[in-house]
Formats: C-alpha cells, sequence, structure tokens
C-alpha cells in the first residue's frame, strides 16, 4: 500500500440506522447502495463495521463479503468488528484477487493477538498505536507500542507493509493541542518506511457540518505532506475527495492530467 493513497470507505457501518436494520434483516439494498456510492466516489477497500455481533457476527460477515464481493467485482474489505471469530469467519469466504483483507483493529493491548490472527492468515492489520485503556499515550509511548507491534508481526512472518499504523486521530473540540503530536507521529513512522491509516474524520467530530468537510480535508492535506499513506473517511465527501486526488499529483504519486479530478 504505497504511492497513491489508499481511501478506505467508512460509510457501511452498523452506527448508521439504515445500515443495522439492513444487517439485522439481512436485506442487501441498503449495503449495495451505500458500497456502490462510496466505489463511484473513488473508494479503493471498503470498511465493513458489524459492531460487536457477538452472537450473529460469523453468519453477518461472510454473507457481508459474499455480497459486496460477488456484486462489485471482488471488492478488497476491511473486516471491522470486535469479534475475532466474526474477522476469521469473513476471512474464510474472502477473495484476495484484488486485495488482501484488513483486519480492523488491533493494538498494543488486549487486542494485540489482532497481528496473530493477521499473519495466520496472510491479511494486512491496522495497528492503533496505544492500548486500548490508561489514557492517551505520548509521541515517546506511542513510539514504543509501534515497535512492539511491528516486532510482534515480523516476529510472526509478516512483511512491514502488512502492517498499517494507526497514530490516532483525534477530536480538536477537546484535543486541538495534540493535532501537531499526530502530524509528527505520522512524519516519523513515514520515515521509518511503515504505511499507515486511521478515522481521519473523528478530527471534525461534533463540528458544524459545513465545517467538517474544511476540516477534513485540509487535516487530510497535511497528513498527506508528513507520509499517510491511507485513511478511513467517507469518500461521498466532495471536497475531501479533491483534495485526496490533488494531494496525489503535487506528492507525485499520479500523472497530473486536465480530467484527474475525474478519473
Amino acid at each position: 500500500m504505497s504511492g497513491k493513497f489508499i481511501v478506505i470507505g467508512e460509510r457501511i457501518h452498523c452506527i448508521s440506522p439504515a445500515i443495522r436494520a439492513a444487517m439485522e434483516t439481512k436485506d442487501p439494498a441498503p449495503i449495495l447502495k451505500r458500497a456502490k456510492e462510496q466505489l463511484d466516489a473513488g473508494a479503493t477497500y471498503l470498511d465493513v463495521n458489524i459492531g460487536p455481533a457477538e452472537k450473529t457476527g460469523e453468519e453477518l460477515m461472510k454473507w457481508a463479503v459474499k455480497l459486496l464481493q460477488k456484486y462489485f467485482d471482488n471488492v478488497p474489505l476491511c473486516l471491522d468488528t470486535a469479534n475475532k471469530k466474526a474477522i476469521e469467519a469473513g476471512i474464510s469466504v474472502y477473495n484476495r484477487s484484488k486485495g488482501k483483507p484488513i483486519v480492523n483493529s488491533a493494538d498494543a493491548g488486549d487486542r494485540a493477538v489482532n497481528i496473530d490472527l493477521a499473519a495466520a492468515n496472510d491479511a494486512i492489520c491496522i495497528a492503533l498505536c496505544n492500548r486500548g485503556s490508561g489514557g492517551l499515550p505520548n509521541l515517546d509511548e506511542q513510539n514504543v507500542m509501534c515497535q512492539e507491534m511491528l516486532e510482534r508481526g515480523l516476529g510472526l512472518g509478516m512483511e512491514p507493509t502488512d502492517l498499517l499504523f494507526d497514530p490516532l486521530f483525534l477530536v480538536i473540540k477537546g484535543q486541538q493541542d495534540r493535532q501537531r503530536d499526530t502530524l509528527t507521529f505520522i512524519r516519523e513512522l513515514s520515515d521509518m518506511g511503515l504505511n499507515t491509516t486511521g478515522g481521519l474524520s473523528n478530527v471534525s467530530n461534533m463540528m458544524p457540518k459545513h465545517v467538517r468537510p474544511i476540516m477534513d480535508s485540509v487535516m487530510v492535506a497535511m497528513a498527506i505532506e508528513c507520509g499517510l499513506t491511507s485513511a478511513i473517511v467517507n469518500p461521498c465527501d466532495l471536497r475531501l475527495m479533491e483534495t485526496i486526488k490533488s494531494a496525489d499529483i503535487i506528492m507525485n504519486h499520479t500523472l497530473y492530467a486536465d480530467s484527474y479530478l475525474e478519473l
């Protein structure tokens, strides 16, 4: 996952009432509609968030993976749930001809076992640079956690590119003083040759609707300049996607054409 910026579409998420209802009843129409909108807008991967799904997770994830890959030419997917068995079930029916599955996600605490899961299944793993508890780590602590997870993955036979390190995009309303630290950490990870991702739209959470696209677009541009290689975002945000495509041109990740915004 290097070169052109990778957009992971975030909109198939059980927090949405329409998607939650579709998952509960296995109604394909709302999920296929969201998937098509995101792919048409420029998403490369689709995040499939089924929530905890403690009772039905394995069956539900299998259904979602098969549904999306059947209708969208084996689109690569990011499998997003706290239910480890559901992730394994999704991988068991996954077609990787267009890209490895992404496991969302591990951390340097109790969820570090998801690195093992990804390694055992030749998958990519998002690695959050925190321990899941104990408050927000500082930069030095995040670097230590990054090294721990990298060593764990490498020890299990993973390539460094099979880990997507998440620097933790924090809500500006409440964590404004931490934003520059996030950008600094992205640059440090990039300097080590590591790939990065994260829920970038977190930064504008709780802001007015007309402000969010502006803030997200500026943040993604600054993060790309620091070396961010992918992000979990809303690809239906036109301003955001125009910014990402323009940043890819400026960073020389894609070749300029007058029609680049349409590609």
